[in-house]
């Protein structure tokens, strides 16, 4: 199922996407059940030149919009969930290099090589004693003359043993509030890895999310310009729910077309009676329509958005993006739990054409991606000061 339409300029992407997407459905049982890295669907990224379309086409890149790039985030997560949220965190690292690179003649050259070398990057924003709070660090870089150190408990760092860069957050300097953050840019070759804690999880298993203890030492131009709160609400917070979003709603829309096949291949069987597990496909169908308006709004909300910093920054903005991220990580649990419904026992097995395990353990982690109970309370503590929005009209 697509998540909108593509103009046609974009149709080789979308092709490219599926093309990817074949591969990665492929191994993605394997990939779950070791939980391994999805080596096999990021090669294939690679090779179709995947991971630079963001990057403006004046660095190399495609200038891909977000709705381009959620759409493929939708179509890789019809395969393979934890391909997709690879693909989706490293787009979103992007973004911020993307939209805050070019004032800085380093990370606009970095933009380029990430187009032409197809480089892959991985984040590092959760720290121990702060647990998932990205707006706050413990750990401080250290600036001596053209040299920048830091060295970070990172808690998560998603596949971080295979990315070419890692983004990662710190406090400003020694005496700076937890609050007053940059970010830097490490080359995998100035940084080494002390692994801290496994990731064997429920599901999402392929992420190879695991703790590690960061040490990093780079030229000091390699720490964005801009601090990293503006960072983080100009691209970071938008990005994450809205591709996020497109990679449930993929996981979402495979197990309805699971389910579909599923009560087809019963009508068959019975010709002229309606199989029992219809009704519950269509209360499937309907609200992964709800996800998919819910994201589209999102993505427009956010695109009108783009010209104005102050738009991006503000309190409705932020309540918007939330609300998405909520609608999104909540509704794609009744829908899988509907399409399990339709297709019985031969969902709930493993091997089968109709096996809705693997999407149900995937699912369960879009509730604890930046936890619903801290957007919640974000979220609330804001509409003490900010009215929310009704008007139809906008």
């Amino acid at each position: 199922m697509s998540l909108v339409a593509f103009a046609p300029q974009a149709e080789s992407l979308t092709q490219r996407a599926q093309r990817v997407a074949a591969i990665a459905a492929r191994s993605a049982d394997d990939v779950d059940r070791a939980g391994r890295f999805p080596r096999e669907a990021v090669e294939a990224m690679k090779a179709e030149r995947l991971l630079g379309i963001q990057v403006p086409a004046s660095h190399g890149g495609e200038s891909a919009t977000l709705v381009e790039i959620a759409e493929v985030c939708t179509i890789l997560g019809q395969a393979c969930a934890a391909s997709a949220m690879v693909f989706a965190m490293h787009q979103i690292k992007a973004s911020s290099l993307v939209e805050h690179g070019e004032e800085s003649a380093w990370h606009g050259a970095f933009m380029r090589d990430v187009a032409e070398r197809q480089l892959l990057l991985a984040s590092a924003t959760t720290e121990g004693g702060i647990g998932g709070n990205l707006r706050n660090s413990i750990c401080a870089i250290d600036i001596d003359g053209d040299t920048c150190r830091l060295e970070k408990d990172a808690t998560v760092i998603s596949y971080a043993t295979e990315a070419d860069a890692i983004l990662i957050t710190s406090r400003a300097h020694a005496n700076a509030a937890p609050s007053d953050q940059v970010m830097t840019v490490f080359l995998k070759h100035q940084y080494t890895l002390e692994k801290t804690t496994d990731w064997d999880t429920i599901g999402m298993r392929g992420t190879c999310s695991e703790g590690f203890r960061f040490r990093g030492a780079a030229p000091a131009e390699q720490i964005f310009q801009k601090p990293f709160a503006e960072i983080a609400a100009q691209s970071i917070l938008a990005t994450s729910h809205l591709l996020w979003s497109g990679v449930w709603y993929g996981i979402a829309a495979d197990a309805v077309a699971r389910a579909q096949s599923f009560v087809r291949a019963a009508a068959r069987k019975s010709a002229g009676t309606v199989p029992p597990g219809a009704a519950h496909l269509a209360e499937a169908v309907n609200l992964l329509q709800l996800v998919r308006a819910n994201l589209l709004s999102g993505l427009k909300t956010y695109a009108d958005a783009r010209t104005n910093p102050d738009r991006l920054s503000s309190m409705a903005f932020a309540i918007a993006m939330n609300n998405v991220k909520i609608a999104s990580s909540e509704t794609i649990l009744d829908i899988i739990n509907r399409a399990l419904m339709v297709c019985g026992i031969m969902g709930y097995k493993n091997g089968t054409p109709f096996s809705l395990g693997r999407h149900l353990r995937d699912a369960h982690s879009a509730r604890l991606m930046i936890s619903n109970d801290r957007i919640l309370g974000n979220t609330a503590t804001m509409l003490l000061v900010q009215k929310p929005e009704i008007s139809l009209l906008g």
